[in-house]
């Protein structure tokens, strides 16, 4: 199961009109969600960089629901970026902890739609205003989503719209919400997302027993490396005592490039994987550091519970 962990950033959401309905429909329609309200959790600006760090490791999408406030977040909000996505977390030598999450940047925005154009009076469109949210995303290796912006959710009694038309903007925009959820986490490209991310996770442990490799490889896999050709369950298990005597455990697949294409009732993916390791003094590479940059090509198939397996794995050298 997914598990969503919507951050909130209006700082007074109980006084919203919608940002309030929308985190009421999420709470209500999701099975695994954790809503963390940051008016009510930081009302003085202290953020607990620890537990809302642990909140982040358990999510598979993390939703960023918020005011569109002069073109940016509220200041809450921006608090909790800064302070959260810290080095060596999000970004940095070993900040990769994001990686692969998906990000969905969910706002209400005050103004009409028109007005967010190039001869509208705000200039810019919504997604140009994101760009900063967006490289954020990037750098840390999220898997950034389309915004979901709806405008015209400012309530204003006399003035400007009327409450009935501003919350049913609210539902709507909560469904379409919802919507990208349920495309995002539950396709096919997703869970093979989410695989990748695994394998390398488990991998870069070498664990002594290879178990969970082979679980996931079909039985007349054909593995592809700079070693050799090595077929099935027991050319994996040769070639993984190979890798075993060379490089120690800890290494870092940093993967730096994900490309999903269909092919047939399969799936090719294409990797761009970047190897940082230390090896034994005792092997060939003599102890000497790597930092090697290969091309991934797996073949790989979705069962009907939506398992992934591997039938052929590719790996070619750049350069």
């Amino acid at each position: 199961m997914s598990h969503v962990v919507v951050i909130s950033g209006h700082p007074n959401l109980q006084q919203s009109n919608t940002n309030k309905l929308i985190i009421e429909r999420l709470a209500g329609s999701l099975d695994s969600v954790d809503v963390r309200c940051l008016d009510t959790l930081y009302p003085d600006y202290q953020i607990d960089v620890a537990a809302e760090q642990q909140a982040l490791l358990a999510a598979d999408a993390i939703v960023l629901q918020f005011p569109f406030y002069w073109y940016s977040v509220p200041a809450l909000l921006k608090k909790w970026i800064d302070d959260v996505l810290a080095y060596d977390f999000a970004f940095g030598s070993k900040g990769d902890k994001l990686k692969g999450k998906a990000l969905f940047l969910s706002l209400t925005v005050g103004g009409p739609a028109a007005s967010y154009q190039p001869l509208g009076y705000n200039h810019f469109t919504i997604e140009q205003m994101l760009r900063p949210l967006q490289q954020t995303a990037y750098l840390a290796g999220m898997a950034y989503q389309p915004p979901i912006a709806t405008y015209r959710m400012v309530y204003i009694p006399g003035v400007y719209n009327k409450l009935e038309e501003v919350q049913e903007r609210a539902e709507s925009h909560a469904r379409r919400l919802l919507a990208a959820l349920q495309e995002v986490l539950e396709s096919d490209e997703e869970r093979i997302r989410r695989f990748v991310s695994e394998w390398f996770e488990q991998f870069d442990q070498l664990p002594e027993a290879s178990e969970y490799f082979t679980a996931r490889l079909a039985a007349d896999v054909d593995w592809n490396m700079p070693e050799g050709r090595f077929l099935g369950h027991d050319g994996f298990r040769d070639w993984y005592a190979i890798v075993r005597k060379v490089f120690k455990p800890g290494c870092d697949h940093r993967v730096e490039q994900v490309t999903i294409q269909p092919d047939g009732d399969d799936y090719q993916v294409e990797l761009r994987i970047r190897l940082l390791a230390d090896t034994f003094a005792d092997s060939d590479l003599k102890g000497e550091p790597i930092d090697l940059l290969v091309n991934e090509i797996w073949q790989v198939r979705l069962d009907e519970q939506g398992r992934v397996t591997i039938h052929n794995y590719r790996v070619v050298p750049v350069g």
